[in-house]
């Protein structure tokens, strides 16, 4: 079976939204970006469209040297998929890709990622939400929850997910047999902690 390697790239840009997001998930990197190659030529997610403007976003070819990503804090993992899998990933994406105009960034969804109420809307994804998607047909990769609460961290702690780099993005260099540079494991999820504690203050 031919086998290929699919990169997962999250990422920490210190943004307002990003340390609010931070504050509420108490995780850091909370933006996953996935690529099929080495370099991340090509990086797929949902995310801003124009770097200034956080409420302007929805699906993106990401540029990882540009000046917006590339002094962002980073960890690059990889994952081997099928040949078969690499297209059925890719048909996805190019799926998306093509309503582009259509689809926006689901901020409403964050809200119900943190009350833990699902909220599914029609050409609306967060970054997450989309990675699993796209992949939902990938029987290896596998998370016990509906898309619309997926967080970069269910993503990031999955099975099979190789660690190869960890740091400044500008500084990632691809290397041939994916050891590993400047390690930190993520944290323990607290999302569904915090989640139960806004939703009791909501009640009341």
């Amino acid at each position: 079976m031919n086998e290929r390697m699919m990169y997962f790239v999250f990422t920490d840009t210190g943004t307002t939204l990003a340390k609010l997001i931070n504050f509420f998930t108490r995780q850091s990197l909370n933006h996953v970006s996935i690529s099929f190659d080495s370099e991340l030529r090509e990086v797929y997610s949902f995310g801003r469209k124009k770097p200034r403007n956080p409420f302007i976003g929805g699906f993106v070819k990401e540029d990882i040297r540009s000046d917006f990503l590339r002094n962002s804090e980073s960890a690059v993992y990889v994952y081997p998929i099928s040949e078969k899998e690499y297209h059925q990933i890719m048909k996805e994406i190019k799926k998306v890709e093509k309503n582009k105009d259509v689809y926006k960034y689901n901020f409403i969804g964050l809200l119900g990622v943190l009350l833990q109420v699902q909220i599914n809307r029609e050409y609306a994804m967060f970054c997450s939400q989309f990675v699993a998607t796209v992949m939902r047909d990938v029987e290896s990769f596998h998370v016990n929850k509906p898309s619309c609460f997926i967080t970069p961290t269910d993503i990031r702690t999955h099975d099979g997910l190789k660690l190869i780099y960890q740091g400044k993005l500008e500084r990632y260099q691809p290397t041939a047999d994916h050891t590993c540079r400047h390690t930190e494991e993520p944290k323990p999820s607290f999302i569904f902690q915090l989640s139960r504690k806004v939703k009791q203050f909501v009640i009341r």
